[in-house]
């Protein structure tokens, strides 16, 4: 059984995600938070594997809510935002969520989104992938604050990272290097290690800063 906890500021929208969650076989809800704090909280109390997470709080934003959250727990976090112009994404993904969606997101696509993240795989909707690779290009140093060292990175390894920046899933990089999907998982725990990156959506981050990855080529 997946746990999961929401945390939004709306009543009517938590109510609305407690009761699809709960409808859902295999997952079900351990409460409600109004705001940021209050999540970090019930994170605290009731240890979800997940926390459905607004980003536009009082008291605590999501993102700071976020960062405790992955700092002190194994809990994951999905970001749910009405907007995905939300100035928030980068910063987010170095808090350590897992991903992001729209709220707008249809209620099935929202179910194997809760499902993908709680088994352990990073998640964006398209729509905010091209705004955080726009971000990149945007910025004058090219999104780079401290540059993310790839020492010790393996050749198959950065193989593997930049179809992970590129969005694919493991199976699609199995495909592409034609190696299993247990290989690709294994390469992938491995980046993970190297690069202190808590969630595949933190290697996206690093294969940009890094540069192996130049905004405005993602083919």
């Amino acid at each position: 059984m997946i746990r999961v906890l929401v945390a939004d500021d709306q009543a009517l929208l938590r109510g609305s995600f407690r009761a699809l969650v709960d409808a859902s076989p295999g997952l079900c809800t351990v409460g409600e938070a109004e705001n940021g704090a209050e999540a970090v909280e019930l994170t605290r109390t009731h240890r979800p594997d997940l926390v459905l997470m607004d980003v536009r709080m009082p008291e605590l934003d999501g993102i700071e809510a976020t960062r405790r959250i992955c700092a002190a727990s194994e809990t994951r976090v999905l970001i749910l935002t009405m907007f995905d112009l939300d100035s928030y994404v980068y910063a987010a993904l170095r808090a350590g969520a897992s991903g992001f969606l729209l709220k707008d997101t249809r209620p099935a696509e929202l179910l194997a989104a809760i499902r993908v993240v709680a088994a352990g795989e990073g998640l964006l909707a398209p729509s905010v992938t091209r705004r955080l690779i726009t971000e990149f290009a945007r910025r004058p140093d090219g999104g780079r604050r401290a540059p993310a060292k790839l020492d010790g990175v393996t050749a198959r390894e950065r193989e593997v990272l930049v179809l992970v920046a590129r969005g694919l899933s493991n199976s699609e990089i199995a495909a592409r290097l034609q190696v299993s999907t247990g290989t690709v998982k294994t390469h992938v725990s491995h980046l993970l290690g190297k690069l202190r990156a808590r969630e595949r959506a933190q290697l996206v981050i690093a294969a940009y800063e890094s540069g192996l990855i130049v905004a405005g080529d993602e083919r």
